[in-house]
């Protein structure tokens, strides 16, 4: 075909599909960034049900016993997200269907492998420390082998592109969940709440096996942290010290103020659960698309985590905005006893997931760099900043001062990370220097 002319520069006709194929291409990510946000709505509901039932059943004290065994699952997750599922999806998305089977079967293996491990050193503490905090963590290590199971099938198949297949498995979570949360309602007790949790989980995690045809492989474990250590021994530090901080956040707050204080704040999240949802498992999606302009584009890269954070702030924003024209009425309608005291804290927490929101999309961008150096700095920096603010805030003005801490800590992690995920790209593309004339 002959080459065409435009200015004095030939360019063929050959070129002319780049329009079509950004397209389709542009319509696939919007494709699987739809099923992801369907996948966290069906996750912040089960989760959303989960804490209301708690939070009305057993009144504030009760629901700060169940948000601190909550905090400490948040702990072991991360966990095995470092270990398991975070170098998945940042290595094994988009590669041949082989190479994913094979990886998912270590990776579920190791999630299953550190679940039944970590569940049975809860079950020692929690049979060791007895009195009311002693049988949640006993019944936490029971069923944390099926929690860290279900949330490993659904990081594997984000990374494979099938986000459907994780959407499904959490409807299953959601739809199981209802028959467990009303024998635990007639038990009333946290305990059966954390069962009943549990049961749920199992069936999602044993149907997950179903939909992938893979059978977890706990005897590749070693294996798989091996082949990983680069990645996965500092992403676990970074996911530790970001679940850490929160439980030592936690802790130091019901010791400070009282255990009824975590309750008021666990009722605060709970009302903004859809967006504390999506940044838990944010890289479900977020991560396996940004390797994915990365290697597509990757000058966009900077542009879609800006596009990213920014809209998960904005929504923060707007939802934290509407909670404050709910009616007292209403907020007691569904959190019971928790609301006065959670209701007061719905714009510092409101601002505080904003600023998360907003950091999370220079952290998808650090991730899919394989910057596991400049993350972990991140993560360190605003896991101490968010244990500063919340204790410090908490012995100057309780509660409500513990919640503006953390807000504060948390914007100014944001724009640590933001600094970074700059510096990162400047490395990858340094700026061309100018040229010099001198005639």
């Amino acid at each position: 075909m002959t080459p065409m002319t435009t200015g004095g520069k030939q360019t063929t006709a050959s070129a002319a599909p780049a329009g079509p194929a950004r397209r389709t291409a542009k319509r696939a990510m919007v494709g699987r960034l739809s099923w992801g946000l369907a996948d966290q709505a069906a996750s912040s509901i089960s989760n959303f049900v989960v804490g209301i039932y708690v939070a009305r059943s057993l009144g504030v004290a009760a629901f700060g016993v169940f948000s601190l065994a909550w905090v400490t699952y948040g702990v072991v997750l991360n966990v095995s997200r470092g270990l398991a599922t975070d170098p998945l999806v940042v290595r094994f998305s988009s590669v041949p269907a082989a190479s994913w089977r094979a990886a998912v079967a270590r990776s579920s293996g190791t999630a299953l492998g550190l679940g039944t491990a970590l569940g049975a050193a809860c079950l020692v503490v929690g049979l060791a420390l007895g009195g009311r905090v002693g049988p949640a963590f006993a019944c936490l290590g029971v069923v944390l082998p099926a929690l860290l199971l279900q949330d490993a099938w659904r990081f594997a198949f984000f990374a494979a592109g099938t986000g459907r297949k994780a959407f499904v498995n959490d409807v299953v979570c959601g739809v199981a969940l209802v028959p467990a949360m009303v024998v635990a309602t007639h038990v009333g007790s946290v305990a059966a709440f954390l069962l009943a949790w549990g049961a749920a989980a199992a069936v999602a995690a044993g149907y997950g096996c179903l939909q992938s045809g893979i059978r977890p492989r706990t005897s590749l474990a070693g294996g798989w942290l091996r082949e990983q250590r680069d990645l996965g021994y500092r992403y676990l530090v970074e996911n530790v010290a970001l679940s850490g901080a929160s439980q030592l956040r936690a802790y130091g707050l019901g010791a400070i103020v009282g255990v009824g204080a975590v309750g008021a704040v666990r009722g605060a999240e709970l009302l903004l659960g859809p967006f504390l949802a999506v940044l838990m498992g944010l890289s479900l999606v977020t991560v396996p698309e940004a390797a994915r302009v990365l290697r597509r584009a990757p000058q966009r890269l900077g542009s879609f985590c800006l596009l990213l954070g920014g809209g998960q702030a904005a929504g923060a924003l707007l939802w934290g905005g509407a909670l404050l024209l709910v009616p007292d009425r209403l907020g007691a309608l569904v959190l019971g006893d928790v609301w006065p005291s959670a209701a007061q804290l719905i714009v510092p927490i409101t601002l505080g997931v904003a600023g998360a929101g907003l950091g999370t999309g220079a952290a998808a961008g650090l991730r899919a760099l394989a910057a596991a150096r400049r993350s972990l700095r991140c993560q360190l920096f605003a896991s101490a900043c968010y244990v500063g603010g919340g204790l410090g805030g908490a012995v100057a003005a309780g509660t409500v001062g513990s919640a503006w801490g953390v807000a504060a800590a948390t914007v100014s992690g944001s724009a640590v990370w933001w600094l970074h995920l700059r510096s990162a790209l400047l490395e990858r593309h340094p700026s061309p220097t100018p040229e010099v004339r001198t005639s």
